[in-house]
């Protein structure tokens, strides 16, 4: 398996992923390649979870303005 070395990391940065990876109980190359990876498996579940649950609360079709600010504009100019 290949291997990367990353120096000069800016201490933000370093802080951020030691702190993370402390968090999840994880070495700070594990947690290196589970951001590099994206997300890990949990966390995109628990995602996917949250965003059908958005989508299943939403009205099926946006609704409609009635009547439209265009139609209200028209109207006010006629008057």
């Amino acid at each position: 398996m290949p291997s990367l070395q990353i120096r000069n990391v800016p201490d933000d940065v370093y802080q951020a992923l030691l702190f993370r990876a402390e968090r999840a109980q994880r070495s700070l190359a594990q947690q290196a390649l589970v951001e590099l990876r994206g997300t890990d498996s949990q966390t995109r579940t628990r995602r996917y979870a949250i965003l059908e649950a958005i989508k299943r609360s939403l009205p099926p079709e946006p609704a409609r303005i009635t009547p439209s600010p265009e139609e209200l504009i028209r109207d006010d100019r006629e008057r």
